[in-house]
Formats: C-alpha cells, structure tokens, sequence
C-alpha cells in the first residue's frame, strides 16, 4: 500500500466505505468526498442501497406480495428518516477518525450563514 497516494485503491475505498480509516495522505480526498458537491448523495447511497438486498429476504416469506413489502417499508422507512437525520454527525465522526476538524462539516452552511448575516447587516444599517 502506497503512502504517496492520494486517491485510494478500490481496496481502500470498500474499506473507506465499511467505516475504516484512509492513510494521512487522502485526507484532502477525505474532506472533498465527506463536505464536497455530492456529498449528501453519496451517503445516502452508501447507507440505503446495501441494505435492499437482505430486505428483499422479505418477499420470500409466503403469503401475499403486499405483506413482504409492508415488512420491508417497516424497516427501511425509519432507516431512511435517521440515515439522514444523522447524516452531520456521521460526517463528524468520519472526520474525527481521520484526524481532520469535525467543523469542515459545516464549512459550507457557515458560509452561507454569512452571506446572509451580511445582507441581513447591510439591510439594517449595521453595517
């Protein structure tokens, strides 16, 4: 495994995804795939779609089709709604463990933030 790298591997990215660390020499690749464009879809798909398939065990079940896809919605449903209501703490914990700020979770909402306390600021004479 090379240090000098700063792209990973195939093998360094399905142990990335998995939840294992990077070497220190991606951490810029780390940040770009956690705060970067695309980021919110990336790992909504990370979490949601390799849970599909041990959820389609489901539709073995006999009985009719409706009642392996109500057993299926009665998991992923509730999946989906804390995958992304913990998706900043996720990104947090992932920096963390890679040795990076966990506020570059937040840089791009800050910005905004800023953007609009200025306008907000210049509206009101304060600034």
């Amino acid at each position: 495994m090379t240090t000098g790298r700063t792209t990973p591997t195939l093998a360094q990215r399905i142990r990335y995804v998995g939840g294992g660390p990077l070497p220190a020499s991606m951490r810029a690749w780390v940040v770009k795939d956690l705060t970067g464009p695309g980021a919110t879809r990336r790992y909504l798909l990370r979490m949601l779609l390799p849970v599909i398939p041990p959820l389609c065990l489901f539709l073995l079940i006999p009985g009719p089709l409706w009642m392996g896809l109500a057993m299926m919605a009665l998991l992923y449903l509730p999946l989906i709604y804390f995958t992304t209501a913990l998706m900043n703490v996720f990104r947090r914990a992932r920096l963390t463990k890679h040795g990076l700020d966990p506020a570059l979770a937040d840089v791009r909402h800050r910005e905004r933030s800023a953007g609009e306390r200025a306008a907000y600021e210049r509206r009101h004479g304060r600034a």
